[in-house]
């Protein structure tokens, strides 16, 4: 069918293809137990074993997909209400306050959209508080989406864990979350019971190809979302590559991520004028079809890299010295900036602080 596979080598995988578990397992070994099978028969052998694993597609074999037409239907950012709660009460800010200055954020989010939603509410004044497991590793673009958040550990597969966060969540004004459909209402914490702690919560959730389709509701992260949707197949033309190409970038995580961001600041303004309780959704499929309509560049294969020395600040973390790009805004009166310094995660307690 002209269809390669790419996947990320988990045990699961490892597991379906018979070869044995863990990193002894080499790259060879792997292609060669894939040449037993069909692409799309491994994926979806790989989808039903509960893994995630996607075939590489041209953009036209995806716009072909019965996925690809639900994702056409769905809007670009999802925004709903839900509940009948009066507005909360606001007591004005200062002159020269940032304009999220008060605004608790509860970011259960990990890689790389929903960090970069928190990281960017931050920049603008929100009270961010990341929440990770004490049972999860580091990954190594934590220290860079840190900034400006208080970062803590709360484990949620104990009592004890779920206690604490349902009084967080109290307090809170926004979840960001991307929780794959269905695993976070398994922990308690389902639409309903959320808007039972709390009627004027803005509820922001990422998916990697929404609730509707053949595929609503599967599982997926931004680079085996581009293989599936056709980004890496069309990387490759420009450099008559015979085997498909990864974008330089994450770009479905940073748009959606921009996307969430927004989402939530929109939620929380009819929040503040209409009262109630608000969802928002975004989807990593729906963030690239949007991305295709903005057109390609032609001849990029030959163009370097951009000079972005002067978008780079450097500053203290509890990572060491951290270097990475300045928020992109820039506001007269009230300039983006994060105020608390990159933390490893369960630098501080699971308390918000006073607004």
């Amino acid at each position: 069918q002209g269809i390669h596979t790419l996947v990320a080598v988990p045990d699961g995988v490892l597991r379906l293809l018979g070869q044995p578990d863990g990193p002894a397992t080499e790259r060879a070994a792997v292609a060669q137990a894939l040449q037993g099978w069909k692409a799309l028969a491994f994926e979806q052998a790989a989808a039903d074993a509960g893994l995630v694993v996607a075939a590489v597609r041209s953009f036209e074999q995806w716009d072909a997909h019965a996925q690809a037409a639900a994702i056409a239907a769905q809007p670009l950012l999802a925004i709903e209400r839900c509940g009948n709660a009066q507005p909360p009460a606001w007591t004005p800010l200062p002159a020269g306050s940032r304009p999220l200055q008060g605004v608790r954020v509860l970011d259960l989010t990990r890689i790389l959209a929903g960090p970069v939603a928190g990281r960017t509410l931050a920049a603008y004044g929100a009270d961010v508080m990341l929440v990770n497991s004490p049972q999860l590793p580091n990954i190594e673009a934590v220290a860079e989406t840190s900034r400006g958040k208080l970062s803590v550990h709360v484990d949620l597969k104990t009592a004890a864990g779920r206690e604490t966060l349902r009084g967080l969540l109290r307090e809170a004004d926004v979840l960001l979350q991307a929780y794959r459909p269905g695993a976070l209402a398994a922990l308690g914490f389902g639409p309903g019971q959320l808007q039972q702690l709390n009627p004027v919560l803005v509820s922001v959730s990422l998916s990697a190809y929404g609730e509707t389709g053949p595929w609503g509701g599967r599982r997926g992260f931004d680079s085996l979302v581009q293989t599936a949707s056709g980004f890496n197949h069309a990387e490759a033309q420009p450099f008559g590559l015979p085997e498909p190409k990864a974008l330089p970038l994450q770009v479905l995580d940073y748009s959606a991520g921009f996307l969430l961001a927004f989402g939530a600041q929109a939620a929380l303004l009819r929040r503040a004028t209409e009262g109630g309780a608000w969802q928002v959704g975004v989807t990593l499929a729906r963030t690239g079809l949007w991305l295709r309509s903005l057109g390609r560049l032609q001849g990029f294969a030959a163009l370097g890299w951009p000079a972005f020395g002067a978008a780079l600040q450097t500053e203290a973390s509890g990572f060491g010295t951290l270097q990475a790009v300045r928020h992109a805004a820039r506001f007269s009166h009230t300039p983006p900036g994060w105020t608390r310094p990159s933390m490893p995660p369960g630098s501080h307690a699971p308390v918000w602080p006073p607004r």
